[in-house]
C-alpha cells in the first residue's frame, strides 16, 4: 500500500474539483477509488481532512482522556453485547 502526503492529497483534492476525480486521478497515476476517497474525507472534515489520527505518540494521554477512552471502550463492548442479544431475540421471535 502506497502512502501519501498531505500535501499531495490536498493538491490531488484541488486539481480533481477542477478538472474531474477520472481524469485528476489518470493524471496523477493514483486510483481512482482513493482520490474519491480523498474527496469525501476532506468534505466531512474540512482543513482536518488529512492530518492523521490526531494523538502524538510522543504525548502522554491526560487523565480525562484515559478515561474517556476507556469509557468509549466499555461502551463499544456494551453496543456489541445489545447487538448480539438483538439478533438472538430476532431469531428466535421469527419461530
Amino acid at each position: 500500500m502506497r502512502k501519501y502526503d498531505k500535501e499531495f492529497k490536498e493538491e490531488a483534492v484541488k486539481l480533481s474539483d477542477e478538472v474531474g476525480v477520472k481524469q485528476a486521478a489518470a493524471q496523477l497515476g493514483i486510483p481512482y477509488y482513493t482520490l474519491a476517497e480523498w474527496r469525501q474525507k476532506r468534505k466531512a472534515f474540512g482543513d482536518h481532512a488529512f492530518v492523521g489520527s490526531g494523538i502524538r505518540r510522543d504525548a502522554p494521554l491526560s487523565e480525562n482522556e484515559r478515561e474517556m477512552m476507556k469509557q468509549i471502550r466499555e461502551l463499544q463492548k456494551a453496543n456489541e453485547i445489545l447487538k448480539d442479544a438483538l439478533g438472538f431475540f430476532a431469531k428466535d421471535r421469527k419461530k
